[in-house]
């Protein structure tokens, strides 16, 4: 005898809505990326729809599991598969990305539900899709009629229950800020991490570019200080034969968001070009301040006997408040 689909499709709505939404997710997610829709089909996607068909297959038949057993399994079953799946694409080339997780959770999905519907349609006394009112009849006798110990666990496991979809909505719907921080860069000419202008003659000009992005959740007016440095270490200790003050240079800009689903974007880059009227062994260090009060020094004046020595050393000390980068320069005649 044919398996009649159609049929079995029109009788099992539950699972065949299931199916439907999970597939309808996908052009959401891609097309609007920030739509209410997506956040309401996404979270029972989520912590409900993978259980939910893993348990149907399980235990097709209605005397195998009440309604609110198979809730709570369903639930429970969803928080574990989730999980697995993440983990198992984290061993695999695609990785812990939207697309990966996204696409095996639907076929997860699809695929159970098609194993449900044959489940269902091979067994004899099969669970009926969920009725409000045959769920408020189980619960009320449950507290009406079973003994004491039932009613404590009825009521239990209602309150669980409720309480978790409540909470996950509320975590979802309301996402709180990420980690707060600044993005500062130093690149060669060519815009990558390599053919920096590391040796110069007296007087060259040579380019590297600066990036900053904003990801502290309001406005900040940036500035960067370029100090060049002769500099000893030993024993720990930093000593300062030159330092020469350059120049500040500032920059406002709006928070952007940290796009973990595409590709890398920049904010804000500038071409800097470095020149040193001098011969000798340098660093050049470039420090971010963040609402901070610029130093107003003398270009090329030597500040290494002034306070802004020890300005100079406090910024390199204080990674969490200041930002700085260097490169070594080597000038020649």
């Amino acid at each position: 005898m044919a398996f009649p689909f159609i049929s079995e499709l029109k009788r099992s709505w539950d699972i065949t809505i299931i199916a439907l939404l999970s597939l309808i997710l996908a052009p959401f997610i891609y097309v609007f990326p920030e739509d209410t829709i997506r956040l309401a089909i996404g979270l029972p996607f989520i912590i409900l729809f993978p259980g939910y068909v893993l348990i149907s297959a399980l235990f097709p038949g209605k005397d195998s599991l009440d309604a609110i057993e198979r809730m709570a399994l369903s639930f429970g079953s969803s928080i574990a598969v989730v999980p697995l799946i993440g983990l198992g694409l984290n061993y695999t080339s695609y990785g812990i990305q939207l697309n990966p997780i996204l696409w095996s959770l639907i076929l997860f999905i699809v695929v159970f539900s098609i194993i449900s519907l044959w489940r269902r349609n091979t067994s004899t006394d099969i669970f009926i899709p969920i009725e409000p009112k045959a769920i408020y009849r189980l619960i009320a006798s449950r507290l009406t009629y079973g003994s004491k110990i039932d009613q404590i666990l009825t009521v239990i496991l209602v309150m669980a229950i409720t309480s978790s979809v409540i909470a996950l909505g509320y975590v979802v719907t309301t996402p709180r800020e990420g980690e707060h921080f600044t993005e500062f860069y130093v690149l060669g000419s060519g815009g990558k991490t390599e053919n920096y202008p590391n040796n110069l003659t007296v007087n060259q000009s040579g380019q590297v570019i600066l990036g900053i992005s904003n990801h502290e959740y309001r406005i900040i007016t940036y500035t960067i200080e370029v100090w060049l440095a002769n500099l000893t270490y030993a024993n720990s200790v930093t000593t300062v034969h030159n330092l020469w003050f350059i120049e500040t240079m500032n920059i406002t800009l709006n928070n952007t968001p940290v796009n973990v689903e595409d590709d890398w974007t920049k904010q804000y880059e500038v071409q800097y070009n470095i020149s040193v009227p001098f011969t000798g062994q340098y660093k050049i260090w470039f420090i971010l301040l963040k609402d901070g009060q610029p130093y107003s020094g003398v270009r090329f004046h030597d500040y290494a006997s002034s306070e802004g020595k020890d300005r100079f050393l406090a910024m390199l000390k204080n990674s969490e408040e200041y930002l700085s980068l260097n490169l070594n320069l080597r000038i020649i005649a």
